[in-house]
């Protein structure tokens, strides 16, 4: 059963998801603003550098996963947001969904697999440095396939917007699937798609995740690729604006760059310019920042605000997260978000006039 723990929002909250692969959702016909496909993680947060981790290190759970940390992200910005996703039947279930939900992401629609939930060994310095250790191989999140997506095709077909992530389309051959799906549902339905390459090299290689970029990038409303790390290994580039232009060549409509901890560069097709990143000036870990920036940026789009400002709140959002443990350590409050974005423009950033994907 589903037990409701409350409105938010005018967003359904739930809590302990029960349905499985093919079932029917309890809330069929509730429009999302935006859908997060992906994966969830047990996060274990070190006290220490992992080649220091010795007998009795000290060690927190928290749970994470850049879809969890895009959807947590989006539900902070105002919209209505939903969790797709394929966790497992092991005794962490509970705790995950009951985290996501007060993190006020509808996961009614989670799906189950007798599989156990992956997880990661965290490891982060006070300048944010970072070491991970993860185990997701036979995942319940690897299961995730079509058919997954073929009984969320109403609510992907009805929703503002789509957030997803080579990482996903990594996990196993349905899960690229899958991602494919989802997003040729949404195009294909006029709402939004965001994606994120997020290129890990334990996980995939460069051909398979370029050939990805490829199919999916032409049904993007906003791609946002790092440079150096994507930019090298999918398009032969350690230049942002190099890597901004091949990405909307291959159909991508608007590109984010993030080029270092400072800045991004962002290229609607009428011109690319370096925007700056708020510096925040006691970071603790960056993890997740990137998915942070995601799901703001597409929850502001969807809710109505033009390009340039969705990006700054984005940027905004990124820079407060850094400030907390683990993905959703530090997921900040719009109005936080806010006040940093305006407190950025009244210090002379400038105001591209792009209209919004």
């Amino acid at each position: 059963m589903l037990r409701l723990l409350r409105r938010r929002r005018g967003a359904l909250t739930v809590r302990g998801a029960l349905t499985v692969a093919g079932g029917t959702d309890p809330h069929d016909g509730v429009h999302y603003d935006v859908l997060v496909l992906g994966e969830v993680l047990v996060e274990i947060h070190a006290g220490t550098a992992l080649r220091e981790a010795a007998d009795g290190t000290p060690a927190r759970i928290s749970y994470s996963g850049d879809a969890l940390n895009a959807a947590a992200a989006a539900a902070a910005a105002g919209a209505r947001t939903a969790l797709l996703a394929v966790v497992g039947d092991d005794e962490l279930s509970v705790p995950l969904l009951d985290r996501a939900a007060a993190l006020g992401v509808d996961v009614s629609h989670v799906r189950r697999a007798p599989r156990p939930n992956g997880a990661y060994l965290l490891s982060a310095d006070t300048d944010g440095d970072r070491e991970f250790v993860y185990w997701r191989t036979h995942s319940a999140g690897s299961t995730l396939g079509p058919g997954h997506v073929a009984s969320w095709r109403d609510l992907l077909t009805g929703c503002g917007a789509l957030v997803t992530s080579g990482i996903t389309g990594a996990l196993s051959p349905s899960s690229r699937d899958a991602v494919l799906a989802a997003a040729r549902l949404v195009h294909g339905a006029g709402g939004h798609v965001t994606y994120d390459p997020n290129f890990r090299s334990r996980l995939t290689g460069p051909a398979e995740a370029r050939e990805l970029l490829v199919e999916i990038a032409p049904l993007t409303g906003l791609l946002k690729a790092s440079c150096p790390a994507d930019a090298r290994a999918l398009v032969d580039t350690a230049d942002p604006g190099t890597t901004a232009a091949r990405c909307r060549a291959l159909g991508a409509r608007t590109v984010v760059v993030t080029a270092g901890a400072d800045r991004l560069l962002l290229d609607d097709g009428t011109g690319a310019a370096y925007l700056p990143v708020p510096v925040n000036p006691a970071p603790v870990d960056a993890t997740g920042a990137g998915d942070c920036f995601t799901g703001t940026t597409t929850a502001r789009l969807v809710l109505g605000d033009t390009l340039e400002d969705a990006v700054t709140y984005g940027t905004a959002a990124a820079s407060l997260s850094v400030s907390g443990r683990g993905g959703t350590g530090r997921v900040p409050a719009f109005s936080e978000t806010a006040a940093l974005a305006a407190a950025r423009r009244g210090n002379g950033v400038p105001r591209p006039s792009s209209p919004a994907p």
